[in-house]
C-alpha cells in the first residue's frame, strides 16, 4: 500500500541535489551533537537524571502544575487555564481585544502552530500576526508550515529567499549573500517590534518553585518580543513544568547541546514578572496531554523537550523532508505525537521509520520512540489501517515459518528467484521493487552451514 508520506517522499527524492544537500545538512547537526556529548563525561548521567525528572514531573503535574500558577500569579502573572486549542485561541483572543491589540509579534512555538493560533486570530480579529523568528518568519511569508521544529526554515535555499525579499521587503534584486539578506529581515522586524501591541514567546520550561517562564532562542527575538510590547503572553503546554532550578540546570546542559550541538543557546531568558507598567498573561494548555497521560504504553511522549534532536539522526527524515509527514510536527517524535493526536488520521506516516532505533540512542530524555512506533504498528489492523497485501504476506509467511517440512522445501528452490527476468521482479505491480535489489539467495541456507561446520 502506498500511504501519503511515501508519495510525497517520492516527489522529495525526484530533487536529487536538494535530497542530498539536506540529508547532509542534518548529518551534520548530528556530528555536532556526538561531539558535545563525547566531550561530556556525565553525558548519560545528565539523560538518565533528565528522563527521571521528566517522568516524576509528568506523572506528578497537578502538584507542579499548582505550585507554578501559585508562584506566576504571586509574581503578578496572570494564569489562564486552556482545555483545549480552542479556548487557547479564545483567551489569547480576548486577551488582545482587552487591549484593543492590532499587531502581535511572536517568537517560535509549536504550540501555536498545534492550535492554528495564527490563522484564527487573523481571521477572528483582524490581528496582524508577525512571526519573529527568522527561519519562521521566511515560511510565513512564503506561507508554508515548518518542516523541523527547531530549524525551521533550512530546506529553503538562500536564493529562494533572495527572491522572496525582493518581492515582500523590496531588498535589492539579486543580492543572494546571506548577510545581506539577514540585515534586510532585521530592518523589516525592528519596525514590526516598534509597532506591535503585544508580544507572545513559548515556553521551553516553566519552574514551579518560582514560577518563571524559561525562553531559550539564538536570535534574541523573544527578548525584543518582550521589551517592546508592554503586553507579554506566554503559550504553555502543561508538560513542560519542571520542579525547580536545579532540575532545569540537567535540561539547560541537554537541550541544545542535543538539538544543534552548541554548548547552549545564545539567549537562555527567564520571565518572572511583568515588565513596569505591563502585564504578563500565561496560558496553560492541555489540549490532550492529559489524555496521553492516561496511555499506558505512549505517555512518555510528554518526556518529550523538543530538541529535534530525532529528526536530525533520522534516516527516513534526512531523505524524504519534513513535508512528506500529514501531522505538523514531522520525524519520530511527530509520527508518536500525530497517532497520539488521531490515529487513524495520521497512521500513514506509521511506515516512515526504519526502526533502526537511532532515535532513541540520541534522545536527551531517553523517549523510546521506535518501540512507541513499532507498537503503534501493531495495533493499524485494529484501526483498519493494516495494509491488506502485508496480512496476506504475513499469514503465509506464519504458516511456512510453524512446518518446518514445508519451509526447507522452500528454502531449497529460493535461489531460483536469482533467475527470475527483472521485468518481472521490478515493476508496478511490485512497489517494493523501486529503489530495492532483491537479495541475492545463497545455494545452501544458514542453518545447513552452522551444522557442517559444527560437525567439522
Amino acid at each position: 500500500m502506498t500511504t501519503l508520506h511515501s508519495k510525497a517522499a517520492c516527489d522529495f527524492l525526484k530533487k536529487h541535489d536538494n535530497v542530498t544537500w539536506h540529508d547532509a545538512t542534518f548529518w551534520s547537526l548530528r556530528d555536532k551533537r556526538d561531539a558535545m556529548a563525547h566531550g561530556l563525561e556525565e553525558w548519560e548521567q545528565l539523560r538518565e537524571t533528565a528522563s527521571a525528572i521528566k517522568r516524576h514531573t509528568a506523572t506528578h503535574l497537578d502538584k507542579y502544575l499548582e505550585q507554578f500558577a501559585d508562584n506566576a500569579e504571586k509574581n503578578g502573572a496572570h494564569v489562564h487555564w486552556a482545555k483545549d486549542a480552542a479556548e487557547f485561541n479564545s483567551i489569547v483572543l480576548s486577551i488582545l481585544k482587552e487591549h484593543n491589540v492590532t499587531k502581535l509579534v511572536k517568537s517560535k512555538s509549536m504550540l501555536t502552530e498545534e492550535c492554528g493560533m495564527n490563522d484564527y486570530l487573523e481571521r477572528q480579529g483582524g490581528i496582524d500576526v508577525v512571526e519573529t523568528d527568522l527561519g519562521e518568519r521566511i515560511l510565513q511569508l512564503m506561507h508554508k508550515r515548518p518542516s523541523h521544529i527547531v530549524v525551521p526554515a533550512t530546506h529553503i535555499t538562500q536564493e529562494e529567499v533572495g527572491r522572496l525579499f525582493e518581492e515582500k521587503l523590496g531588498s535589492e534584486k539579486g543580492n543572494y549573500d546571506p548577510t545581506y539578506l539577514t540585515y534586510q529581515a532585521r530592518l523589516s522586524l525592528r519596525n514590526e517590534f516598534k509597532a506591535a501591541g503585544a508580544g507572545m514567546t513559548g515556553a521551553n520550561f516553566a519552574v514551579a518553585e518560582t514560577g518563571d517562564i524559561v525562553v531559550c532562542t539564538n536570535e534574541g527575538n523573544a527578548d525584543m518580543s518582550t521589551s517592546v510590547p508592554k503586553l507579554h503572553i506566554v503559550a504553555m503546554g502543561m508538560e513542560k513544568v519542571v520542579p525547580d532550578y536545579r532540575s532545569l540546570s540537567v535540561f539547560q546542559r541537554l537541550l541544545c547541546r542535543a538539538a544543534t550541538g552548541q554548548p547552549t543557546t545564545a539567549f537562555t531568558s527567564h520571565f518572572r514578572r511583568p515588565r513596569p507598567g505591563g502585564e504578563l498573561h500565561i496560558v496553560i494548555v492541555d489540549n490532550g496531554r492529559t489524555d496521553i497521560i492516561a496511555d499506558p504504553e505512549h505517555w512518555e511522549t510528554l518526556k518529550c523537550i523538543r530538541c529535534g534532536s530525532c529528526m536530525n539522526t533520522c534516516p527516513v527524515y534526512r531523505r524524504s523532508g519534513g513535508y512528506s509527514y500529514t501531522y505538523f510536527i514531522p520525524g519520530p517524535i511527530g509520527i508518536n505525537l500525530g497517532m497520539l493526536k488521531d490515529a487513524v488520521r495520521y497512521s500513514d506516516n506509521v511506515s516512515a521509520c526504519t526502526l533502526c532505533c537511532s532515535c532513541d540512542n540520541v534522545c536527551p530524555v531517553k523517549v523510546n520512540l521506535s518501540e512507541q512506533i513499532y507498537r503503534w504498528r501493531q495495533g493499524l489492523d485494529a484501526l483498519g489501517k493494516a495494509d491488506k497485501m502485508k496480512k496476506v504476506l504475513s499469514t503465509g509467511m506464519k504458516y511456512l515459518f510453524a512446518h518446518p517440512a514445508l519451509y526447507n522445501t522452500a528454502l531449497k528452490f529460493a535461489p531460483l528467484a536469482n533467475h527470475v527476468p527483472r521485468a518481472i521482479m521490478y515493476n508496478k505491480l511490485n512497489a517494493w521493487g523501486y529503489a530495492h535489489e532483491m537479495p541475492e539467495f545463497k545455494k545452501k541456507p544458514f542453518h545447513e552451514i552452522i551444522k557442517e561446520e559444527s560437525r567439522g
